[in-house]
């Protein structure tokens, strides 16, 4: 998935980034080769693992450090599967709002609740789970616990001061595959994330896509 989100935030190089809740570091560490990047992550297990190809200043810590920016500090800001296991998620959306240089960007990558329906009925044959994030209860993750679920257009009820400029889909159809060898064969893998990203930005297949990538801008 990695691959993927990448591709859709394009080449970026010469910027002030923020990664909050960057865990083991991996996009912190591939976005460090080229820019100048600070990553936040209250696990310290995870930090102890955190990938440091490139060099990046790592901070322990979670909401409260975004308050120790000052104003318009950063040109884009990443929060990758954070927001569902935050429990003060607006407070943290406007302290995005507030330390992101104009012009800059937000990069959220959230879960879809459409695509994790799919997920249960197809893949996990759980349709339990399935009808209860039909009638629009929270999920549960084994590491992260309560996954609580949010509509795209929350993030500008939170803070009308963003606006989402696009949604992409992630992940439509690489966990259909359930052949794990063939996960494995990079030919496969490279024209997955072809085939994958020629959908992102296609109605309908970005609807029922396990993640959705927004790219959000000041107003």
């Amino acid at each position: 998935m990695k691959r993927i989100v990448w591709k859709q935030l394009g080449d970026i190089r010469n910027k002030k980034i923020l990664d909050f809740g960057s865990g083991i570091g991996v996009t912190a560490n591939y976005l460090a080769e080229h820019n100048d990047v600070t990553a936040i992550e209250p696990d310290e297990d995870s930090i102890k693992i955190r990938w440091a190809d490139h060099q990046y200043t790592q901070i322990v810590g979670s909401t409260e450090e975004l308050r120790e920016f000052d104003d318009e500090t950063f040109d884009m800001i990443i929060c990758h599967n954070v927001l569902e296991y935050a429990e003060d998620r607006e407070d943290i959306v406007k302290e995005f709002a507030r330390i992101l240089k104009p012009n800059g960007k937000i990069s959220i990558v959230k879960h879809n609740r459409a695509g994790r329906v799919m997920q249960m009925v197809v893949l996990l044959n759980d349709f339990e789970h399935a009808h209860s994030l039909l009638d629009g209860n929270d999920g549960m993750a084994s590491k992260y616990g309560a996954i609580r679920y949010y509509e795209d257009a929350d993030i500008e009820k939170w803070c009308p001061e963003l606006a989402i400029t696009k949604t992409l889909g992630m992940r439509t159809f690489l966990d259909m595959q359930q052949n794990q060898e063939i996960h494995k064969d990079v030919d496969w893998q490279d024209k997955m994330v072809e085939i994958e990203m020629r959908v992102s930005d296609m109605d309908g297949y970005k609807d029922i896509a396990f993640f959705h990538h927004l790219i959000i801008e000041k107003r």
